[in-house]
């Protein structure tokens, strides 16, 4: 699976997902990117958009898109460090367009 990190997404969970090719906003430039354009650039790369920004469903229109959208319930890489199971599980349910929010 191709996986992209919004802004805010810890880096360090990425070593906790073997078997999937991982990358950052960040890393491609892609950091200024207002949310549609991420989506929009994102979806013709990617599989799967991980976030923090529980915002982004109601900001941006997720209809029609193939693009999935994980929502992480916070930035903090230590109590996402104890939900590594959880994530990794909402990813091998995740399927093309749908979007999931982790509880708090």
């Amino acid at each position: 699976m191709r996986i992209l990190f919004d802004q805010g997404t810890p880096v360090p969970l990425r070593q906790h997902l073997p078997g999937h090719q991982v990358h950052t906003a960040f890393e491609l430039g892609w950091s200024r990117l207002t949310n549609g354009d991420l989506l929009a650039a994102a979806e013709k790369q990617f599989d799967v958009l991980i976030t923090t920004d529980r915002n982004l469903r109601y900001q941006q229109s997720l209809s029609g898109r193939k693009l999935a959208v994980l929502v992480l319930p916070t930035t903090s890489w230590p109590r996402l460090r104890n939900r590594i199971a959880d994530i990794a599980a909402a990813l091998a349910s995740l399927k093309s367009g749908e979007h999931h929010e982790l509880p708090r």
